[in-house]
């Protein structure tokens, strides 16, 4: 087995911490290529898709691929900013805001973001890291709620790289934190201030990212984790099990997936007279093709044809201020133990312990 090469490594250099911060993924752009080298990657993961990789094969590479990429183009010609993809902007920049946070509250933490499909990617982002001389790396994927099909994907590929490395960094992962309070908090904030501009709906729908029912069956925590957040951010806002409802989006395939479904759902609703719904996404910490295209749009389009009147689309956390702050303090309470806040003198004190290291290297001729 070949190891990848190791950057020059200078005795006495101080180790450094990282804070990854890794979201799903997205197209390099809106176009039929793009996606489609985009889906292949994403559609190739076999903890997305958990068929038989040689049938697999056959119906992703010459039926979804062919079929669905242009499809998909089109949706995400329709949400793409001047800056490109919604959710590789607000990832980088929760990422910048992240870093400036915790920098104010005193940690010396490098902060960067990858995406598990598509760029940048997280192998080409931890190299980064290893160049810059961090040895210290806390893995916080922005999925709150835990699923093999998506937190799982990241602590692979991550592994996968390092079993590549000679000198491995310490490394932490964070699970999940669908009941950290901070989050909840920070949803609330959210859901009020548009109530406070827009008033209230008869009905308040929490739409989470789908999954194979099978999943569940199988072990998956993601349909509880899920239920867990909708039922603290309800008593949050001091709402009764009739003014809020639990659904999941994006189904693909023809297997049974985690129901109720969304769009449906909202027809139902409907058609049995609730006027005004509002829909938030709280598993999606970035507003992406998922909630702008296919809640924003086709949900919302459903609904009014099906004869409701108010549809508003509650925006995700993304650079939310209370978002930002829950971040740093999810990050801290994974950093506990890490020399991340330094005084004067211990910073005096670790200058002097890498001189030292320095010139003891240099006494025995090791390399610089």
């Amino acid at each position: 087995m070949s190891f990848h090469t190791e950057p020059p490594y200078t005795h006495g250099s101080l180790p450094k911490t990282a804070v990854l911060l890794v979201n799903l993924g997205t197209p390099d752009a809106p176009t039929t290529a793009a996606v489609r080298s985009y889906l292949n990657e994403f559609l190739s993961d076999p903890r997305v898709v958990e068929i038989p990789r040689a049938i697999w094969w056959f119906i992703l590479k010459l039926i979804i691929l062919p079929f669905r990429s242009g499809k998909s183009a089109k949706k995400y010609a329709a949400i793409w900013s001047n800056d490109g993809s919604p959710l590789r902007v607000h990832t980088e920049k929760q990422a910048k805001l992240l870093t400036g946070y915790l920098g104010a509250r005193g940690h010396e933490v490098r902060v960067e973001y990858a995406m598990r499909y598509g760029s940048p990617s997280v192998p080409e982002v931890l190299r980064k890291l290893k160049a810059d001389g961090c040895d210290r790396i806390l893995v916080l994927p922005a999925y709150p709620q835990y699923s093999g099909t998506t937190t799982a994907s990241i602590f692979d590929v991550v592994f996968k790289h390092y079993a590549k490395e000679r000198n491995v960094p310490e490394l932490r992962f964070i699970k999940h934190y669908h009941d950290h309070e901070a989050y909840i908090r920070a949803l609330q904030k959210s859901v009020l201030a548009h109530w406070d501009m827009n008033g209230r709906p008869d009905k308040l729908v929490m739409s989470f990212h789908g999954v194979p029912k099978r999943t569940l069956t199988l072990g998956d925590p993601y349909f509880c984790e899920c239920h867990k957040t909708a039922r603290l951010l309800a008593k949050e806002l001091d709402l009764t099990e009739d003014q809020y409802l639990v659904t999941f989006q994006s189904r693909f395939g023809k297997a049974e997936w985690l129901q109720p479904y969304t769009a449906p759902t909202l027809q139902k609703l409907a058609k049995s007279g609730v006027k005004r719904v509002d829909v938030l996404c709280p598993g999606f910490t970035s507003d992406c093709l998922e909630t702008l295209e296919e809640i924003g749009i086709e949900v919302r389009r459903d609904f009014l044809q099906a004869g409701g009147q108010d549809f508003n689309y509650i925006a995700c956390l993304n650079e939310n201020d209370a978002w930002i702050k829950a971040l740093a303090q999810i990050a801290e309470l994974h950093m506990i133990g890490w020399p991340t806040i330094l005084s004067p003198a211990l910073r005096e004190e670790r200058n002097e312990q890498a001189r030292i290291s320095l010139e003891e290297a240099q006494r025995l001729g090791a390399p610089q």
